[in-house]
C-alpha cells in the first residue's frame, strides 16, 4: 500500500499525523506528507483510517 498527500488540498489539520505518526509527518511547508514509500503491513490499518478521516480528502491510497 502507498499513500500520497495532495499538497494543494492539505489544510494542515494534523489528523493523519495524529492517527498514524509512523507514516505521516509535517514537511517544510507545514503540510502533511508521507514518510514512507510503502506503508508497512502492520501500519496499513491506521494509514487507511487517516485516509478515510482526512477532511479534505487530500490523501490518496494506491
Amino acid at each position: 500500500m502507498r499513500v500520497e498527500v495532495d499538497q494543494e488540498l492539505c489544510i494542515s489539520c494534523g489528523m493523519c499525523v495524529d492517527t498514524c505518526p509512523d507514516v505521516f509527518d509535517w514537511n517544510e511547508d507545514e503540510k502533511a506528507c508521507s514518510l514512507v514509500e510503502e506503508v508497512p503491513p502492520e501500519l496499513e490499518e491506521s494509514a487507511r483510517e487517516a485516509v478515510d478521516n482526512c477532511p479534505t480528502s487530500a490523501i490518496s491510497e494506491e
